[in-house]
């Protein structure tokens, strides 16, 4: 939290500057605590300010009390004016489907700062926590991301520093932002029975190897006849893959609420469920260094590098081969298989190797089944997530990589993603 108008440094009033202005430590911790104010205004939106809720009146607005040698620009203060009603908008969304969070915490650090004349580019990495109301009695205690900012400032010829622009740096999606994906409208796009043509998002192209992996050291091809390093062999009670050159057809899921019980029985595929979720608890935000780490590399994020290692963890095993043949998965701290890191290609994977079948419904998905999302709907998937944790009233909960985010609730990606199209797998 922060307090807004008396955390702004002692400047000498009025007076101009002529070069370029410097950014000293006090200037940096000024911009790092604006950030503060302004994500901590976005997350308290969400928080219910009902008579019943811990505050029983709407939060005071923090980025509002900086003013004079670092503050918003009108364009901005506007943009998040913006922001803070769709906000609570969604709030009200979430409300009625029984979701509400009782109090909320958030925290910001700075990573970086450059400068360049009159621009500064400053890297802020934001923390949130909210708690759960406790609605229907069994939600988790609290859900929690991890998101990373890259925030410009610009001076006046008087050295002023104002914020214009918030750009969030991740591939997934946080609980309190409100960038949304272009969505093709109707007639909508159905999977093709061809591969989906390359796009530069977290999916990786599927009929081409997407080099996720460090420039540095580009993954080889392993000989069909030999696993992969310390990769085990395939299991022997695998089910055969099926591989006609195609990628197996998607059926997509509804959201609707109360949809028809699709209980999971628990002990007849040999997997641990609960290791896939204990997995995911632990490794949300704390990454395995067994593993590479994709976030930032360039061609997509880490969150089906992270769903891999968490159904790795639950007793999935390798079939190794070539890393460009979609229907091998095998993944290590040397080499990964693209259907190990792959949105398109794990799909094509899972479904071809009938290690998964798919769900009418996202809200039939228990522990360990995994939710992909293709934002803009043209038929290629975009974003690998796992539940950690399903409710007894039947709503599932999912943790994920780009952005890191642990325990957050089905209703609360719909209702940040109305235009998505969703596909529910039970592993």
């Amino acid at each position: 939290m922060v307090a807004g108008v008396a955390l702004v440094p002692n400047w000498s009033a009025g007076a101009a500057v002529t070069d370029d202005p410097t950014v000293d430590a006090a200037t940096k911790a000024t911009f790092q605590k604006l950030a503060d104010a302004v994500f901590t205004d976005r997350t308290q939106a969400l928080v219910d300010d009902s008579p019943a809720g811990k505050h029983g009146s709407r939060h005071h607005r923090l980025a509002s009390g900086f003013s004079g040698k670092v503050r918003l620009s009108g364009a901005q203060s506007r943009e998040e004016n913006s922001a803070l009603t769709e906000l609570r908008g969604r709030k009200a969304v979430l409300a009625k489907l029984g979701e509400k969070y009782s109090e909320a915490r958030t925290g910001v650090t700075l990573d970086a700062t450059q400068v360049k004349g009159r621009q500064a580019k400053v890297a802020v990495t934001e923390t949130t926590t909210l708690t759960y109301r406790k609605i229907r009695g069994n939600e988790p205690k609290t859900t929690g991301f991890q998101a990373h900012h890259e925030l410009t400032f610009k001076a006046d010829d008087k050295g002023n520093w104002q914020l214009t622009g918030i750009r969030g740096t991740d591939d997934g999606v946080a609980v309190n932002q409100v960038r949304k994906p272009p969505v093709v409208p109707q007639p909508t796009a159905r999977p093709s029975t061809k591969a989906p043509t390359a796009k530069p998002t977290t999916a990786k192209p599927t009929t081409k190897a997407p080099s996720p992996v460090p420039t540095t050291k580009a993954p080889s091809p392993v000989p069909t006849t030999k696993a992969p390093t310390t990769a085990p062999a395939p299991s022997t009670t695998a089910p055969a893959v099926v591989n006609d050159g195609n990628p197996p057809a998607a059926a997509r899921s509804a959201t609707t609420t109360n949809p028809p019980a699709a209980p999971k029985n628990f002990s007849a595929s040999g997997y641990d469920y609960k290791a896939m979720a204990d997995y995911a608890a632990k490794h949300w935000n704390n990454y395995n260094k067994d593993y590479p780490d994709f976030d930032g590399a360039g061609a997509g994020g880490d969150c089906t590098n992270f769903v891999s290692q968490a159904l790795k963890a639950g007793g999935w095993k390798h079939v190794p081969g070539y890393v460009y043949d979609h229907t091998k998965w095998f993944g290590n701290s040397e080499i990964q298989s693209h259907s190990f890191i792959g949105v398109n290609e794990f799909s094509w994977f899972a479904l071809s190797s009938q290690r998964v079948t798919g769900l009418a419904n996202v809200y039939q998905m228990d522990v360990g089944d995994v939710l992909q999302m293709d934002f803009n709907r043209d038929g290629s998937k975009d974003h690998t997530m796992i539940v950690s944790y399903r409710s007894p009233q039947g709503v599932p909960y999912l943790s994920y990589h780009s952005t890191n985010t642990y325990n957050r609730s089905v209703a609360s990606i719909i209702a940040s993603y109305p235009n998505a199209y969703y596909y529910a797998y039970r592993t």
